[in-house]
């Protein structure tokens, strides 16, 4: 059987979200997926973003990592999304994305694809859960099948949420607890994804 093709696709000001996109993408490789990782336009006005270094210095630091397509989405048998919560909801980079695959959807590309989600707050109770259920909605849409982390491997009761990986960010950088869980839920992704793969073959 082919490899299972898995796309991250996320967005990050000033770099938490992309270090767990970093990390899903390192347990998707290593589930023996091919692996694209792929970053969100930035829409934010220039004054906005020189206004926060950590957040200029970002941009500059992911500047070889291309950005999303919807090829990307066609591609994909399994897409994990990573944003950080914006008032409990994703961010407006990754809700325009998302609006410019009406046509994939139309033409029924997205469906019966492996999706799950990731994020970060600045907060504790940030809306890492809500942004999450959020992106759940848009997968709903798509015909999706969500494959959350759950509570299916030890390092998920360290870090406590079944939804999918979280970060609050207001405490630092992600610890490498928070890390192996974006890796085990892009290994539980990719198995999940393989497992449809094979069953589709055989039928």
């Amino acid at each position: 059987m082919e490899p299972v093709n898995v796309s991250i696709i996320y967005y990050s000001a000033t770099g938490t979200v992309h270090a767990l996109a970093q990390a899903a993408a390192e347990g998707a490789e290593k589930a023996g997926a091919r692996v694209r990782l792929r970053k969100v336009a930035e829409l934010a006005p220039p004054e906005a973003i020189s206004s926060n270094p950590a957040w200029s210095q970002h941009i500059q630091d992911t500047a070889d990592i291309a950005e999303v397509s919807p090829d990307d989405l066609a591609w994909a048998d399994a897409v994990l999304f990573g944003t950080p919560t914006r008032f409990g909801t994703i961010s407006s980079q990754v809700k325009a994305f998302i609006d410019t695959t009406g046509p994939l959807w139309f033409a029924g590309k997205l469906a019966d694809k492996v999706y799950s989600a990731f994020s970060a707050s600045n907060t504790a109770h940030g809306g890492q859960e809500s942004t999450i259920l959020a992106l759940s909605n848009v997968f709903y849409h798509w015909g999706g099948v969500i494959v959350p982390p759950g509570y299916t491997d030890p390092v998920q009761f360290k870090t406590g949420n079944p939804y999918g990986t979280s970060h609050v960010a207001g405490d630092g950088a992600p610890s490498e607890v928070t890390l192996q869980a974006a890796r085990y839920q892009a290994q539980r992704v990719v198995d999940t994804a393989a497992a449809l793969k094979i069953g589709r073959a055989a039928s």
